[in-house]
This record gives structure tokens, sequence and C-alpha cells, in this order.
């Protein structure tokens, strides 16, 4: 939803309207209603819903009559995305930047107000039923209205994942907001978990969800380094390579398969991409960690159907046509023309 559309003297009590009966009941004020701007988007994934709210500098509290006329009964874990904002709720107080997140209760009294000379504020919100997060109610109001930096360790890894969850979601099917539905609970679930020091008490399989994602961020952030192996993946987790392997067993790919298709899209996007006096195709190997041009040739003619210089040379558009709609995220090998 955007307040775009409507007049601009209504676009204020439009948007606390609709905030108040499609999200929960809420008191809504600003010190510039004329000049509001507001949008909105929610992605339900099931278990839980994601939102994205972008909005002029306002300030939103809850009153124990507003929770009694309608509460959802979530955890909100917020990601601020740019401007600043201030909470205070159960006797506690923060103020958060872009890059931290806060978390809130929607059954508790609150007072949220981002500063008017602040700018607009954008966050990514994670609406979490009281019920699916695996720790003890006690333990997470200790948290309600404090700053946890999302610029490290599994924070970092939640804050990535919200990014790509609210750039791709959409694009997904119910079976695979399914799974990553589960895959968020586990990760907000770590992240409270750490900065509680109560790690250990998450359940064996969120912990093996955590775990892999952060496998995954470790090799996207390392895939041009040749020595990125599974070997070196177990060792910079503090694992051993069976682990490695019983971890991702039943997944939808292993550690090798990962790195090697990741090498390959992203060697794929360089040469889309490239045009005259570009580099050479095993220059672009060498800088996604490929050994050698004969490996890379033989893995891409594999995935692609082609060699990576024949690839080069087509359009986009002849080679979707040539490849008669299997486009150039297919794995499957088609046949010779």
């Amino acid at each position: 939803m955007s307040s775009g559309a409507v007049p601009a003297r209504e676009r204020f009590d439009w948007y606390a309207d609709v905030i108040s009966r499609e999200v929960m009941p809420a008191a809504l004020s600003s010190e510039r209603p004329a000049d509001f701007r507001g949008e909105a988007a929610v992605l339900d994934m099931g278990e839980l819903r994601v939102a994205r709210f972008e909005l002029s500098p306002l300030r939103s509290r809850r009153t124990p009559a507003m929770i009694r006329r309608g509460d959802p009964e979530q955890y909100q874990l917020a990601l601020v995305r740019r401007g600043t904002t201030s909470l205070s709720q159960h006797r506690h107080a923060c103020t958060v930047g872009a890059g931290d997140f806060m978390l809130w209760d929607t059954s508790r009294p609150s007072d949220n107000e981002m500063p008017a000379g602040g700018g607009p504020v954008r966050a990514t919100i994670l609406m979490l039923p009281r019920t699916v997060l695996p720790l003890r109610a006690q333990r997470l109001d200790t948290m309600l209205a404090r700053r946890i930096p999302g610029d490290r360790g599994i924070s970092a890894v939640l804050a990535s994942f919200m990014t790509a969850l609210e750039e791709h979601g959409g694009d997904c099917g119910p079976e695979e907001l399914g799974r990553l539905s589960a895959a968020a609970v586990s990760l907000a679930a770590a992240c409270l978990a750490q900065h509680l020091d109560c790690g250990d008490r998450l359940p064996a399989e969120g912990r093996a969800q955590v775990l892999r994602q952060q496998i995954h961020a470790f090799i996207e952030h390392n895939l041009g380094d040749p020595e990125l192996t599974p070997a070196a993946v177990a060792a910079r987790h503090s694992i051993s390579l069976r682990s490695l392997h019983q971890l991702f067993h039943g997944q939808a790919e292993g550690v090798h398969a990962r790195i090697r298709r990741r090498r390959l899209e992203q060697c794929r996007a360089e040469l889309v991409r490239s045009g005259p006096g570009a580099d050479r195709v095993q220059a672009i190997a060498a800088r996604w960690g490929f050994s050698g041009p004969a490996v890379f040739s033989r893995s891409f003619r594999a995935s692609y159907g082609v060699s990576p210089t024949e690839f080069r040379s087509l359009s986009a558009d002849a080679y979707c046509e040539r490849r008669n709609g299997a486009g150039y995220g297919g794995t499957a090998r088609p046949g010779k023309e």
C-alpha cells in the first residue's frame, strides 16, 4: 500500500487508519502531517509474515486499551535500513539506526518515535507469532527495546537473509516460502539467543539451520578463493568434514555443489555483461576461484551446454531462443544441435 494515491491532506489520517485496522491498533501522530508519505508491503509466509515499511517521521504508541482492542500476539523484530527510531517498552529504551535490529512485543505497551529531523525511516520487520520462538518469554523480555547491532556474527547473517527475503520473497511459491519461514524463525531465534548467551538452548535443528546459513554466507564471501573447498569450509567452522556432509545431508545441494554453482553463476553473469575489450575468459574464471581454464570450460559446458567463449559470443536473446526457452539458469544439458 502507498499513500501516493491519496490526496496530500488526507494521507496521514489514511495511513494511521490502515495501520490500526490491518496491522494492530495504535495511536499515530506527526509533527508534519501535511508532508507525510508512507508505503508498506507485507509478504505472508504461512507461519509468519515479513513487512517492509518506508515512512516519514512519526510517533506510534500502544496503550493497554489498544492492546485489549486488538493484539496479533507477536514478537516483531525490525531491521532498520534507513533513518533513526527510538523505542520504549517494558522499562527499557533504545535508539537504533541503519543496520541495527530492535525487538518489541505487541502484547505490551510501547512508544516508538522517529525524530522529525531524521528523514524518512525504512525498516524490514519479521512478524513472529509468540509461539514459534523456542526461547522463554521471561528471557525475551530482557531483549525488548534493546539495540542489537546487525553488522557481525549471526546478526549479520540474519540481516543479509532479511534483505534477500525482501528483494526476492515475492517470487517464491508457497512451498518455498514455507521453507524460508522456518529458516527465518531459526535465524531470528539464534540471533536473540546469542545476545542472551543461551545459544545452546536452541533445538538441534535450529542450531543446524543457523550453521547452514553461516556456511552459505561464508561461501558467498570467499568464492574467489581457489582454496575454498569443503575441507576449508569445515575447518573454518570448527567441524569435521564428515560433520559438514551430515549437516547438508537431505538438503537441495551439498557444499561442493553450491561452491561450483555459485562460481559458475558469477562467471556467467560477467560473460553476459562483458563486451569488446573485456577480460579474457580465463581471467574471469580465475577471479571466481577456478583452478584452470580446462576445469572451468568443462564445468561451464556441462551446466549450460556451450563453452564460455561461445556463450559470450551470443546475445542473451539469441541464447534463449537457441536453448528453446531453457534460459540461462537451467542446469540440464541441452542436446546437440
